[in-house]
């Protein structure tokens, strides 16, 4: 059993949804050094990217509203995590030593190298530093000039929504089906809302290849577009592979149910970069702050000496908005598994924001009051691989 004089030091890498409030959570015990290792010196509401990039929102908050007392922010990149020597590497050429890591690295653009002219000429907006990009290049242009939206996920209907509302001229491309993993009822109401304000919907077309002021089409069709926004899902940082720890096909760190690394104990996972058994749970904000929280306690209960619970957590649908008076709540069962029910308009629209201040208000609580982050229990997980099988260091 460890003293509990002891002092342990613990740093989170990432200060997104998960590792903000699991920096916060984290206050439950005494005796913990915790330092909080971010890229940048505010916290970024990614729900809220689409807004900032059509100027009707910020998108940051400042840490010093967000995190409780005593614990340190570094301003910094980790670029390596050296398990040997317990240490986190950074890009100013310092180093964190740690007993133990949580690993929220969260979630990055993804813009296919195999789609020519995509990485050179479409704007990401995953980012913040993406969208403030995306946003200048959008102030550049007139009010009419085409814009073509790639991707018919949540952010690709949230943006093209976002800016036809700014009466731009806007063209959504799926690749497929509008949002394939909801309800038929939920994608005709989220269409007709697109159709209604001016979007060109593009359901089955494909993106081929993305010129300066044209895309390109699988059946060889051309079609102007002054500014390209690709939105067709997410990445993860390279960083767990690039400490030699194993990760999934897309990157995500490979951890047991209770978010602890295959290869090693002292490093525990949370949010999207987090793949516990090789089943990650959707990436979201919805997902990422209870997983902070859970991740925050597998750490308190190696810290103790006792065996950390495994992960229980639900998911119960998503929220899109569609402009500023408008949304859709898409209903689902604690699995994830969509029901074809939905609540949309005003009264979505109302939830939807209510949504997106939950998130960050959630954060605050945490830093006032740790270990008060309540969430939605139930969702079924898949048995643990053997493949996925822990391998314990010695403490």
């Amino acid at each position: 059993m460890t003293e509990h004089n002891t002092r342990h030091k613990v740093v989170v890498i990432g200060g997104g949804y998960a590792g903000t409030l699991a920096a916060n959570h984290l206050r439950v015990r005494a005796g913990v050094d915790i330092t909080l290792v971010n890229p940048r010196s505010d916290f970024v509401e990614r729900v809220r990217l689409h807004q900032f990039v059509a100027g009707t929102s910020d998108a940051t908050v400042d840490y010093g509203k967000l995190l409780g007392e005593g614990i340190r922010l570094v301003v910094d990149s980790a670029t390596h995590i050296d398990t040997a020597a317990r240490a986190v590497q950074l890009a100013s050429g310092h180093a964190l030593s740690y007993d133990y890591v949580i690993y929220a690295v969260g979630s990055t653009a993804a813009i296919p190298s195999s789609v020519p002219g995509a990485v050179e000429f479409a704007f990401p907006i995953a980012e913040l530093e993406a969208a403030q990009r995306l946003r200048a290049g959008l102030e550049q242009l007139s009010v009419d000039a085409p814009v073509t939206v790639v991707g018919g996920g949540l952010t690709g209907i949230e943006t093209a929504a976002e800016l036809a509302e700014q009466g731009r001229s806007v063209t959504l491309v799926c690749g497929g089906i509008l949002v394939s993993s909801w309800g038929s009822s939920g994608r005709r109401y989220a269409a007709k809302w697109l159709s209604r304000h001016g979007v060109t919907l593009r359901e089955a077309d494909v993106v081929t290849e993305v010129r300066p002021d044209a895309v390109v089409f699988a059946d060889g069709t051309v079609r102007s577009s002054a500014l390209t926004i690709w939105a067709t899902g997410f990445g993860v940082p390279e960083l767990a592979a690039a400490s030699g720890l194993r990760t999934d096909t897309l990157g995500r760190l490979l951890t047991d149910e209770a978010l602890t690394s295959v290869d090693d104990d002292r490093v525990v996972a949370a949010g999207d970069a987090a793949a516990p058994s090789g089943q990650p749970l959707r990436m979201s904000c919805q997902a990422a702050g209870p997983l902070g929280a859970q991740a925050a306690n597998t750490v308190l209960s190696r810290i103790a000496g006792s065996e950390p619970a495994a992960i229980n957590q639900a998911l119960t649908g998503s929220c899109v908005s569609l402009g500023r008076h408008a949304a859709m709540r898409q209903l689902a069962r604690k699995d994830d598994t969509v029901v074809n029910v939905y609540i949309g308009g005003r009264l979505g629209a109302a939830i939807k924001e209510l949504t997106c201040k939950v998130a960050v208000s959630r954060i605050r609580r945490e830093a006032r009051r740790p270990g008060s982050t309540a969430w939605v229990k139930g969702g079924r997980r898949l048995e643990q691989p053997a493949s996925a099988a822990r391998v314990v260091t010695s403490p």
